[in-house]
C-alpha cells in the first residue's frame, strides 16, 4: 500500500511538472524552482543568469537557458544519476521574466512589453493604448489661429500592421480583427514576437492663422491652396495675404513653398494657385497693417 501511494505522488509530481511546462522556453532572468523528490538538500529556488546558468547544489553551474521545464527536468535527471538513485526531478517557472513581445511604428507607443500569461493579439491591442484616433481615421487636432504648426497626434493604421515571428510575417492587417470584431482573425501572441503598426496616412489639410475658421478640410483630388482658404471663411482682415506659406512634409523632408494669395485675388496671378498635397499645412500670417 505504501509503495502504490508513493507511486501515485511520484506520477503526480511529474504530471504537474509536464502540464506546467508546456512549450514555455526558460530565458536570463527567469526564476526557477527545482526539487529532486526525497533529497532535501537538493530543493533549490534559483534564477538564470545573464550567462544562461544556474548552479545545482553537487552539479554546479548548469545551462537552463534554452530548454523548456520538461526538457531541464530531463537534462537534470541524467546528471543528477551520479548522486542520486533514479532522480525525479521537477523542474517549476516560479518567475517569468524572458518572455516579451516588441511592438514598435509611428501609429503606437512602441515598447517592449511582459507576456507572462496566454496572450492573443486582440488582448494585446486592447492595452497598448494610444489608439484614440483608430477607428475614425480623424487626423490631429487642429492649432489656434495664429499658432504654427500643430504637432500631429499618429493614428494607427491596422491595414498595414503585422505580426512578425522568426523573421517571418504571419499575420497581417489587424481591420478585420480591431475594427470589425472579428474574433476568427485572432491569434496567440509568443514570446519574442515583433508587432508593427504604422501611422495612418494624413489625408487632410490644415489651414491655420489669420482665416476666418482655422480647420482641417479632407483632402481632395485637384484642391488648390484658395480653395481650401474659402473652405476656412477666407482671411480676416488682419491678414497679410502675401505672406501665405504652405508646410509640406515629403519624402521624409520638410519644405516651405511662399503664396502671394493677395496677387492671386487681384491680379488673377494663377501661378499663386499651387495645387495641394495631404497633409500640408497652410498658414495665413497676421499683420496689424
Amino acid at each position: 500500500m505504501k509503495k502504490f501511494i508513493l507511486s501515485i505522488m511520484m506520477l503526480a509530481l511529474l504530471t504537474a511538472g509536464a502540464a506546467f511546462a508546456g512549450d514555455y522556453v526558460i530565458g536570463e532572468g527567469d526564476g526557477l524552482d527545482i526539487s529532486v523528490w526525497g533529497v532535501r538538500d537538493l530543493n533549490v529556488s534559483v534564477r538564470v543568469r545573464p550567462d544562461g546558468k544556474i548552479t545545482i547544489p553537487g552539479l554546479g553551474d548548469v545551462k537552463a537557458s534554452g530548454f523548456t521545464p520538461k526538457g531541464l527536468q530531463d537534462d537534470l535527471s541524467v546528471r543528477l544519476r551520479e548522486l542520486v538513485k533514479n532522480p525525479i526531478v521537477t523542474v517549476t517557472v516560479r518567475e517569468i521574466t524572458n518572455s516579451k513581445v516588441y511592438i514598435f511604428g509611428g501609429g503606437v507607443n512602441s515598447g517592449v512589453y511582459d507576456l507572462n500569461r496566454r496572450t492573443t493579439l486582440l488582448q494585446l491591442l486592447c492595452t497598448i493604448g494610444n489608439t484614440p484616433n483608430s477607428a475614425t481615421g480623424a487626423g490631429p487636432a487642429v492649432a489656434p489661429a495664429g499658432a504654427g504648426p500643430a504637432v500631429t497626434a499618429s493614428a494607427p493604421d491596422f491595414k498595414r500592421a503585422y505580426v512578425l515571428r522568426n523573421g517571418k510575417k504571419i499575420k497581417e492587417d489587424f481591420t478585420r480583427l480591431f475594427l470589425n470584431g472579428d474574433m476568427s482573425e485572432d491569434i496567440v501572441i509568443e514570446s519574442n514576437d515583433s508587432i508593427f503598426i504604422p501611422q495612418l496616412p494624413d489625408k487632410n489639410v490644415y489651414v491655420l492663422g489669420a482665416v476666418t475658421t482655422p480647420r482641417s478640410i479632407q483632402f481632395r483630388e485637384g484642391m488648390t491652396v484658395m480653395e481650401a482658404i474659402l473652405d476656412a471663411g477666407g482671411f480676416t482682415r488682419f491678414a497679410k495675404q502675401n505672406s501665405t506659406v504652405i508646410h509640406r512634409k515629403e519624402g521624409g523632408k520638410d519644405s516651405t513653398i511662399e503664396v502671394r494669395a493677395k496677387d492671386l485675388m487681384n491680379d488673377a496671378d494663377l501661378g499663386q494657385n499651387i495645387k495641394l498635397k495631404p497633409g500640408d499645412y497652410v498658414i495665413v500670417k497676421e499683420g496689424m497693417f
